[in-house]
């Protein structure tokens, strides 16, 4: 028996709209940081990168995670904003060199102060207050902390204290802050609310925001800066901004960039980056909510086919870049959001396409379904493609209940097929009767 595949449904929606992969061809001697990507959280998809997966030092960028891990203890219900928490020694352990709200033993602090003094004042004795009320002990918050880097594929990263101070073993990658910025967005978005103040006064000491941009543009509500000698500049940079696009109205990206030369710097080449991937890249859904893709055929059980079906939308990221020379990021004009490249002497704008011009390919990973089974399984890859080179995979994963027919069932379903077809046969030999009449 063949696989009854839904291709008429599933191709008019996949040769009209598709997108992404590593998609745009930026000189990394044009970027001025250490190590940088470009991310989509909504497909998950990097758009560009240099050195993303080298290791370096994250300086405060840290306090991702500790805000991303009391955020979901909040969510949980094991912590709540408005608890107020006594300072206990463990706060004297911050140098008086390091960031701090100046926290004293015995003081008392609300959750939700601390972690507004953690990610605006980028607070080192925030930290560890979390750490030490969240998980008991600092020692036990780090396990929690490389946890959770695990859970979320950081496969180069290794924390070692909750500040981001300089630790031989304390260490991440521009990717892995990427994948913990795109986990905080999705799963903890009340990050954002602290992340975009422009300041924050606690117990009268005033302090600005150091993320530059979020001066410079309103769309900009996140996500940390750090610093230290051995990290240079950091920033892990996003926003969210409309598309023309009903099916998707807002669209986030993330960027991240590490050790540059200055504050100014890092403000300056991450918000190039984010704007440039914003005007030469575009989100599309290749497969709606629900989306029928294919029926595959079932043996041993009363359900003859199985229907294969999306539970959310697939979201692909395509390039709107038609040129094939290199980017050079010095080359792009924030203000006209164009990329400026020289013609015979003129220097002229290379604007986004206005298509995609993608496609997929379809592949069945079962060609039959044979009863019984419980079990969680790939049944079909969509592989979508834009300029013959591979932008995305999309398994489509199903959890396969199926119970086999017992004895009774068979046999009833033997007498229905041998009724229904003494039946057809009856109706065709009254309609020849009738004919030779």
């Amino acid at each position: 028996m063949k696989a009854l595949i839904y291709v008429i449904a599933v191709f008019s929606l996949f040769f009209s709209h598709l997108s992404h992969a590593s998609l745009l061809n930026i000189m990394p001697e044009s970027v001025e940081a250490e190590s940088w990507i470009i991310l989509d959280p909504q497909s998950g998809q990097v758009i560009a990168e240099h050195n993303s997966h080298v290791q370096r030092a994250p300086a405060s960028m840290t306090k991702m995670m500790v805000a991303y891990i009391a955020l979901k203890e909040i969510e949980a219900g094991r912590l709540s904003k408005n608890e107020v928490i006594t300072a206990t020694p463990v706060v004297n352990t911050v140098q008086w060199d390091e960031s701090q709200m100046y926290l004293k033993p015995g003081e008392l602090i609300t959750v939700d102060q601390l972690l507004a003094g953690l990610i605006v004042m980028s607070a080192n004795d925030a930290a560890v207050t979390l750490a030490e009320r969240i998980s008991g002990s600092v020692p036990a918050f780090l396990q929690r902390m490389n946890q959770e880097a695990q859970t979320l594929g950081m496969k180069n990263s290794h924390f070692s204290n909750p500040a981001g101070v300089t630790m031989p073993d304390h260490y991440s990658s521009a990717h892995d802050m990427a994948l913990l910025g795109q986990a905080v967005t999705i799963h903890t978005p009340e990050y954002l609310h602290y992340s975009i103040m422009p300041s924050f006064n606690y117990n009268h000491r005033f302090h600005r925001a150091t993320n530059l941009v979020l001066k410079l543009d309103p769309s900009v509500d996140g996500l940390k800066t750090g610093f230290t000698k051995a990290a240079g500049y950091n920033l892990a940079l996003t926003a969210h901004r409309p598309t023309a696009n009903p099916e998707m109205p807002d669209r986030r990206l993330i960027v991240v960039v590490m050790g540059t030369k200055n504050a100014l710097k890092r403000a300056e080449i991450a918000h190039q980056l984010l704007d440039l991937a914003y005007v030469y890249t575009r989100d599309e859904v290749v497969i709606k909510n629900k989306q029928l893709i294919a029926e595959l055929p079932v043996i041993k059980s009363t359900l003859k086919m199985f229907k294969v079906e999306t539970d959310q939308p697939k979201i692909v990221t395509a390039s709107l870049y038609g040129s094939n020379n290199p980017i050079d990021l010095t080359s792009y004009n924030i203000k006209d959001q164009r990329i400026m490249t020289s013609i015979d002497g003129q220097v002229t704008a290379i604007d986004p396409l206005q298509e995609t011009k993608t496609n997929v390919n379809i592949k069945l990973n079962q060609k039959e379904l044979v009863a019984p089974l419980a079990q969680v399984m790939k049944l079909v890859t969509i592989d979508v493609y834009q300029n013959n080179q591979l932008l995305k995979a999309i398994e489509i994963v199903q959890d396969v209940n199926i119970t086999e027919a017992t004895l009774w069932d068979r046999i009833l379903f033997w007498f229905s097929n041998l009724f229904s077809f003494n039946s057809q046969d009856h109706q065709i030999d009254h309609k020849n009767h009738s004919a030779s009449s």
